[in-house]
């Protein structure tokens, strides 16, 4: 399990391979976590600022964090658990998903507390979502436990979509029917919902998110942040992302991006172009 980890992103069929690998605590996996002064955030699943303050939340898988004072992470609340799928729906509301630190599935957890406690909502010790999107008043969510892509308005009752093989899904911020989602043929469309996929198109990414109509955004293998003005239809190149093999990516809006690499948690303002570290990384090696 740790060296798959540790390969993370040769291919995006090896990526996935990885992150299904990562969904389970090695046996040399600390539970009980590092003191604060000494916390490492060493493999990151989620990312999102807050929009109530523009704090920013690291979903890893050793518990949320948030930068403190002094730019080190800060682990919100007690939990040491490993959040997988993670989003922001909105001021201190986020959901989450990921597996205990005994072990199991989450299902989908909720909370209105930016962190700090979590509530759980449904498919409690049957699903384990690597994926979480936020739109239109709907939970997007990719299920890798039963390969799934799942929908849900309230939580509890869910919407059964298509069996892909994916590692990520994004919403159009406009057109609540359109999901694209990742693969290893590339991003793959579907027009109702989730519940059909187009095959994969290239370039192949890793993860992606869709902050505005036109502004579409993918970071492939390589760490490189691609720009889509058009839904994916073309792309285009904006820079690469520093520290190596990409674990997560989030567009607030149109122009602001965050991202996490193996070296780290990195912001651009600028669409893309240039970067600036937010939170550093440990290698995730051990996981």
């Amino acid at each position: 399990m740790n060296k798959r980890c540790a390969a993370m992103a040769a291919t995006a069929l090896a990526l996935t391979l990885s992150l299904v690998a990562c969904s389970a605590r090695g046996d040399d996996t600390d539970s009980t976590g590092s003191t604060a002064s000494g916390r490492t955030v060493s493999h990151i699943h989620g990312l999102g600022l807050d929009p109530a303050d523009q704090r920013l939340y690291v979903a890893t898988h050793e518990g949320v964090y948030t930068p403190d004072a002094e730019a080190e992470p800060e682990l919100v609340g007690i939990s040491e658990d490993d959040f997988m799928g993670f989003t922001v729906a909105g001021a201190k509301t986020f959901y989450a998903s990921g597996h205990p630190t005994t072990g199991g599935n989450k299902g989908l957890i909720k909370s209105t507390d930016a962190g700090k406690t979590w509530k759980s909502l449904s498919l409690s010790g049957e699903s384990d979502f690597h994926a979480l999107e936020f739109a239109h008043g709907t939970v997007y969510g990719y299920d890798s436990t039963n390969g799934l892509v799942r929908t849900t308005r309230d939580g509890v009752s869910w919407k059964d979509g298509a069996r892909v093989e994916a590692v990520d899904i994004a919403v159009s911020p406009w057109e609540p029917d359109l999901v694209l989602a990742t693969t290893a043929d590339g991003v793959a469309r579907s027009a109702d919902g989730g519940s059909t996929f187009a095959k994969g198109e290239k370039p192949v990414m890793a993860f992606l998110s869709w902050a505005a109509k036109d502004a579409l955004y993918g970071i492939d293998t390589s760490g490189a942040v691609h720009r889509s003005s058009d839904g994916g239809s073309t792309w285009k190149k904006a820079a690469t992302v520093p520290g190596g093999r990409p674990q997560a990516l989030t567009a607030v809006d149109a122009e602001h991006i965050l991202a996490a690499t193996q070296g780290g948690v990195y912001e651009s303002k600028d669409g893309g172009k240039a970067f600036t570290k937010r939170l550093a990384v440990e290698s995730s090696g051990a996981h």
